[in-house]
């Protein structure tokens, strides 16, 4: 049964708890990095141990999100997100409170978990709260949330542990979430709106099984990289992706029984810009993710900045992101994909810039003069991640929205794990090299960013030039009646 969609007068407030919510969910992604010094003394384990700390968090996150979007397409987003959410802080605080690394990274595995669950719900509530011009802006402001999560994360870790201490400040980049995730929680119970799920008839539990071991096949080795997991754990790739061909398979046979798919293939042939846009976000997520990670190592091993220092030196990507992917929310009906084109054209200019900068400029005034260029490539990053979303969900049913916009975030947490592994391992190799040439390995590591987000270009050229139309206010996806999932 479908009714008129009829706008929530509550769904600002409700979204913003959302986005607190998400904010804090992704930026325990890379918050953590830099306190790993500090919880490996905290606890006398070995880096091997403590970097279970990051990867299982990672790892975690990635395998919930189209499970955990299906569930909330079925059950409902309000409960999944409550849900979820209660999760992420109780085992946020168990986190906080470890007296062990095994009970750590238990909690932090736990926590990834909710954290996945937690995702696709956001995306899901924007596909149901919104329509039209008004669902751009939502789409610019959690662009804004995710662009600006991931790079922030490093100064913040930084600021908690110079106010809390070397020894336990660690703790506290887990505490700060008990707070601020029960204010969320009670909002949230307030303000999210009830609806009624999807159908429950059938749970696609070997789906769900196919698709987590295709993905911890592929994952596994990336998350592991510094533990030496892409040379012990290589024979995994092909398994990996031998089980999401089954997956694939498999989902179509359910589609075709009349059952519900865990993840309705036809989405990725059959929905405009769907496909592209997952392709699109995957690739820039390589680049995208990977460099956060070279910057630290160059800036704190090659320069001597202080984990503060080193995440303020990348500032002006994080704020030049953050205000143009709230514009872009707003241009983004007007524009289309001529914006993402846009984007990614100012992240390559920028971020090539800062390779050659880094490469020739004097090291004292590295963090100085990298500033505008990062600035131009923050920017062009703010027309990549929320314009990207919003037209790859576009045209998505609001039935499906949960795990479409799950199938989106699992292609961009794989895209962060292969940048990540990829280019800290390119850019260590690449230092044992030149006789431990600091300048010359971030600015060549710099340079494989900027090959895969020129890739990321190029698919976004594509779907321009196959798909030139702009979008308009009207939402093609979700005519007057629809269901209130």
């Amino acid at each position: 049964m479908t009714q008129r969609y009829e706008p929530d007068p509550r769904r600002w407030k409700a979204f913003t708890v959302t986005l607190v919510a998400g904010f804090m969910s992704l930026l325990d992604v890379s918050i953590v990095s830099v306190a790993l010094p500090s919880i490996q003394h905290g606890l006398g384990t070995t880096a091997a141990g403590v970097q279970w700390v990051v990867s299982g968090y990672a790892l975690a996150f990635g395998l919930t999100l189209v499970p955990a979007g299906r569930l909330g397409d079925a059950i409902g987003r309000r409960t999944m997100f409550l849900a979820a959410l209660g999760a992420f802080v109780l085992f946020s605080a168990l986190a906080g409170l470890a007296p062990t690394t095994g009970v750590l990274v238990a909690a932090r595995l736990a926590q990834g978990m909710a954290a996945g669950a937690l995702a696709p719900q956001n995306s899901a509530l924007i596909q149901q709260l919104f329509r039209g011009a008004e669902r751009g802006r939502a789409f610019g402001f959690f662009g804004a949330t995710v662009g600006l999560s991931t790079a922030v994360g490093p100064v913040v870790g930084g600021v908690i542990l110079a106010l809390a201490g070397e020894d336990d400040g660690w703790r506290w980049i887990f505490y700060v979430n008990v707070p601020i995730g029960v204010a969320a929680l009670v909002l949230a119970a307030r303000l999210l709106p009830r609806g009624r799920g999807g159908p429950r008839g059938h749970l696609d539990l070997v789906g769900a099984a196919l698709l987590g071991a295709g993905v911890l096949a592929l994952m596994l080795p990336l998350v592991l990289a510094e533990a030496g997991g892409l040379a012990s754990l290589w024979w995994l790739f092909p398994i990996g992706a031998a089980l999401l061909a089954v997956f694939v398979r498999w989902e179509r046979r359910v589609a075709r029984r009349g059952r519900s798919p865990l993840l309705d293939i036809g989405l990725f042939t059959g929905t405009p810009g769907y496909g592209s846009g997952v392709v699109l976000g995957t690739v820039y997520f390589i680049g995208f993710s990977g460099i956060w990670l070279v910057f630290a190592l160059y800036f704190q091993s090659g320069l001597g900045y202080t984990p503060l220092q080193s995440g303020l030196a990348v500032t002006p990507f994080a704020v030049g992101s953050a205000v143009s992917a709230v514009v872009g929310g707003r241009l983004v009906e007007t524009w289309g994909r001529r914006l993402t084109v846009t984007g990614l054209a100012m992240v390559v200019t920028g971020l090539t810039v800062t390779a050659f900068l880094l490469r020739h400029a004097p090291p004292g005034l590295a963090g100085w003069v990298i500033a505008p260029a990062l600035l131009v490539a923050g920017v062009g990053g703010g027309w990549v991640i929320s314009p990207n979303t919003t037209l790859t969900l576009r045209h998505v049913e609001v039935t499906m929205a949960g795990a479409a916009g799950g199938a989106l975030q699992t292609g961009q947490r794989i895209g962060a794990a292969v940048g990540t592994a990829g280019l800290s391992g390119a850019y260590y190799a690449i230092l044992a090299s030149s006789n431990h040439e600091y300048r010359l390995a971030v600015s060549l590591t710099l340079g494989l960013a900027v090959l895969s987000i020129t890739a990321a270009l190029a698919v976004s050229i594509y779907e321009l030039r196959h798909r030139p139309t702009c979008p308009t206010a009207k939402d093609d996806a979700n005519p007057p009646l629809v269901d209130h999932a």
